[in-house]
């Protein structure tokens, strides 16, 4: 099995800021051109329905002129599907999406709504892009991924990040590591994030069959300090010393 992982670097907050005042910057595509000279081997963007931060020019651009390729993260319906078929990012995560949400706040229900998800996949496929969904590590959902069509999955860790206690945190951590070992042996591609930071991403960054990464929140909060190359670059540090 590959030791190799990805990082993939979301930006989306960068456009956070912009939009926050309506200006022109700071610019997400400057910052995934500045992810990508700093190591991330792709660039993540969230076009949300209610377009809060990411906006469509957001992604034409980045997909122009990013070197690394660009993972554009989407809710499920048709609206979305169109606009992604248009733009042709090589990679798309669908993710579940409510207006009233802060973040992402769980899994894609894929048994639920499989015939939808099957679909929107084949759609996608269609158009060159290669599918993630995002799935809280839940076995029931597995079955569910591997009929959608989708190679990838990617796996939810909020739980697992937000978890107030070392017991709830390893079990959390223990239900990521058996999901990602029955998603590989399924033949999935397993990618995992959300909320991981420097301080807990290693112990995700060593389940090996785990080949990538997509982190932002932390990354945009850590530039603050110390400037977006170093910010990636520390987390690629991370992640490299969790596979040693």
């Amino acid at each position: 099995m590959s030791t190799l992982l990805r990082l993939g670097v979301n930006v989306d907050h960068v456009a956070t800021i912009r939009q926050a005042r309506g200006t022109g910057y700071p610019d997400p595509v400057q910052a995934g051109l500045m992810a990508a000279k700093a190591g991330a081997d792709s660039i993540t963007i969230h076009l949300r329905e209610d377009r809060r931060h990411i906006q469509e020019h957001d992604v034409e651009r980045m997909i122009d002129d990013t070197p690394v390729p660009v993972n554009l993260e989407m809710a499920v319906t048709p609206a979305m599907v169109r606009l992604a078929r248009a733009a042709r990012p090589p990679f798309c995560c669908l993710v579940p999406e409510r207006r009233q949400e802060l973040t992402t706040e769980g899994g894609l229900d894929v048994a639920r709504q499989l015939p939808k998800v099957r679909k929107a996949c084949a759609q996608l496929a269609g158009a060159g892009i290669a599918v993630a969904l995002f799935v809280d590590p839940d076995l029931r959902q597995l079955e569910a991924c591997r009929e959608s069509g989708a190679p990838h999955v990617e796996i939810h860790t909020g739980a697992y990040a937000d978890a107030a206690k070392d017991t709830a945190r390893a079990r959390e951590l223990k239900r990521i590591a058996t999901f990602a070992a029955a998603a590989h042996r399924a033949g999935l591609e397993v990618h995992a994030g959300h909320g991981l930071n420097l301080h807990n991403v290693a112990a995700i960054a060593a389940i090996p069959e785990i080949v990538e990464l997509n982190i932002g929140h932390s990354i945009v909060a850590r530039a603050l300090y110390v400037g977006f190359p170093q910010a990636v670059k520390e987390m690629r540090q991370a992640m490299g010393r969790a596979r040693r």
